[in-house]
């Protein structure tokens, strides 16, 4: 067998499209299969059914879905309850809610209709990064199948009504963020609002919100169809369920699979994705999830598990579990410049910290790629990275700082040799001895 997961367990049965991805094949595969019995179950059990699968959000932060859903008020009111699905797949190396969008939009209509039951709403807005086209297509012409079929819309025969909208940013990585995400559907500019309020109080138009991940929301009419326990039984306590993961870089077939929580790195790595290219020995740095994640090392991905926790205790993350694999060939350092250049092209300039440090860090960044730089300045770099890291109003700010962190951490001794080599080579570089001609 390949991998941990069980083909009896796979939950995503078209991810690589080769069925049907309209209605009648997503009736083929089970989908919408006793939706109407769902919807007849009380808001109560089905948040409280997700709850007990463990399934915690699927788009980073890791925050439990079912407890999240129960923030939301538990009287419908004149304030409409509205429910949002973030497919704003937009940090670099994150590619696995597309194949949901344009494979099986079904699924994830499904579980916007379960979510909305739970929450005791009936509007949702599908929020989807502009540059998916082929995505938003399949998605909103899924939406006229489930509506013609009576399984949204209004009148539905499933006992609940749920309208679903479909929006578009324009590819801003700071719309990602729920609060931003939620200014940018009001058609408002795309900066994160302050906490509290929530937006389980006060989201879209100021009413009662809940924002979600693609395939957070996906998996949920599973869990409810195949019981929870199911799910609580893939994986290991905290970390449980199926998960999409995927690797870019260099491997030799790079690609998505769906696996269990806690498989090992380098077993998901053999199994899936052909291995290392030049083979295991030939690895330098694995980034596990979205370029925001710290780097962690060879001997470190050894023994590390593909969950929150494992990798947690690496001082680094699951984050969407898109992994980055980087051989020997790679300039980590000139990497890592690149992904500071990134969050400092995307900030959008809200917060004095990232505004300013995201900046400087990158500018720092470059010299250290050349070498021309104080030694010093990398202990300033870390200073000033941590006086970023959590001092921001969203997760920006975090995410551009933990790279470098992590860089620092490991490697080093990269930077320090690059630049001890740069100041050998120019001996009349400020600080550098000078030495007398013999």
């Amino acid at each position: 067998m390949v991998g941990l997961l069980q083909d009896k367990d796979r939950v995503f049965t078209n991810i690589y499209g080769l069925h049907d991805w309209g209605l009648e094949g997503a009736l083929q595969r089970g989908i919408w299969n006793g939706i109407a019995d769902m919807m007849a179950m009380t808001p109560e059990w089905i948040c409280d059914q997700i709850k007990n699968s463990g399934l915690r959000g699927r788009g980073g932060a890791g925050f439990g879905t079912g407890l999240k859903w129960t923030f939301m008020p538990k009287q419908e009111s004149e304030r409409p309850h509205y429910l949002v699905v973030n497919a704003d797949e937009s940090e670099p190396g994150a590619c696995k809610d597309r194949e949901i969008l344009r494979n099986e939009p079904h699924r994830l209509l499904e579980g916007c209709v379960l979510a909305c039951r739970a929450m005791r709403a009936h509007d949702c807005f599908i929020y989807i990064r502009g540059e998916y086209v082929l995505e938003r297509e399949h998605l909103e012409a899924a939406i006229v199948q489930a509506a013609e079929a009576g399984l949204i819309g209004s009148n539905t025969k499933i006992g609940w009504d749920v309208n679903i909208r479909v929006t578009h940013g324009g590819g801003a990585y700071i719309c990602g963020d729920e609060m931003a995400l939620l200014e940018s559907l009001e058609g408002k500019k795309g900066q994160p609002r302050l906490k509290p309020p929530f937006p389980a109080g006060s989201g879209v138009y100021g009413c009662p919100t809940t924002v979600n991940n693609v395939e957070s929301i996906s998996v949920t009419p599973e869990i409810i169809r195949r019981g929870a326990e199911w799910f609580a039984g893939i994986g290991r306590p905290n970390n449980t369920g199926v998960k999409l993961m995927a690797a870019s870089g260099h491997v030799n077939r790079p690609c998505v699979v769906e696996e269990a929580m806690g498989i090992p790195v380098r077993q998901l790595i053999d199994d899936h994705f052909g291995g290392v290219r030049g083979g295991w020995g030939n690895l330098k740095a694995i980034i596990p999830g979205g370029v925001s994640m710290a780097v962690i090392t060879p001997e470190q991905a050894e023994g590390a598990l593909m969950d929150f926790d494992s990798l947690k205790e690496l001082r680094s993350g699951l984050g969407t579990g898109t992994m980055t694999v980087m051989d020997k060939d790679t300039d980590v350092v000139r990497a890592i410049a690149r992904v500071a250049y990134f969050f400092k092209h995307e900030s959008c300039g809200q917060c004095t910290p990232c505004r300013e440090g995201t900046g400087w860090m990158w500018r720092v960044m470059e010299r250290m790629v050349t070498g021309e730089a104080d030694p010093k300045e990398i202990d300033t770099l870390l200073d000033v990275a941590s006086q970023i890291d959590g001092h921001t109003i969203c997760a920006l700010g975090d995410a551009a700082a933990w790279p470098i962190q992590g860089l620092f951490r490991h490697f080093r001794h990269e930077v320090e040799e690059r630049i001890a080599s740069y100041r050998a080579r120019r001996p009349h570089v400020q600080g550098a001895t000078l030495q007398a001609a013999e």
